[in-house]
């Protein structure tokens, strides 16, 4: 079984849940799973691990910068490597921005990146007003307004469909590149 390295890019925590499912999935394949964010010091060395995967959030229509620094900057090991990249937004609860080749921001993630993943998925997030703070807050219920979505300062809603994350976790765990 190989040992794999999920690294993960959140702006909530989010993203981070869906990686400690995919963990959970991946480690009842019998693989060893390391996880960890892309901005922990020091990030586990690439080297050690025979497959990498990478989770990361949008805010406003774009993945952290760090994680685009960090992805460039380690293209290399990236691209040698059996790899997959899942990127988490709201907008992919709409059936149109929901798969990798029709999704926008994960079209224009790999235009920013050299690194070509054997793998891809994109998976709908999370909103969660009474956890942003006031500017985030208004920011959202804006975006959400004028794309058909919640707005209700109170609601929790949780668009990820839990059954993708899985069956991605078992593709991940089962591909040998």
């Amino acid at each position: 079984m190989a040992r794999m390295l999920i690294l993960y890019s959140t702006t909530d925590g989010h993203t981070r849940e869906i990686c400690e499912r995919l963990q959970s999935v991946v480690e009842g394949q019998g693989h060893q799973v390391t996880l960890a964010s892309v901005t922990a010091h020091p990030v586990p060395d690439l080297q050690d691990f025979q497959r990498i995967i990478i989770g990361a959030s949008i805010r406003y229509g774009k993945h952290s910068p760090q994680l685009i620094e960090f992805i460039n900057r380690n293209a290399g090991i990236l691209n040698a490597r059996p790899s997959a990249f899942f990127s988490v937004s709201v907008a992919a609860r709409k059936p149109k921005n929901s798969r990798p080749e029709t999704n926008a921001y994960m079209q224009a993630f790999l235009r920013k990146v050299s690194w070509r993943p054997a793998q891809l998925a994109v998976f709908a997030g999370k909103i969660d007003y009474p956890r942003y703070g006031f500017f985030d807050r208004l920011m959202i219920r804006l975006i959400m307004l004028v794309t058909g979505g919640p707005t209700d300062p109170q609601a929790v809603v949780d668009f990820t469909d839990w059954n993708q994350v899985e069956a991605f976790g078992r593709t991940i765990g089962g591909t040998e590149g």
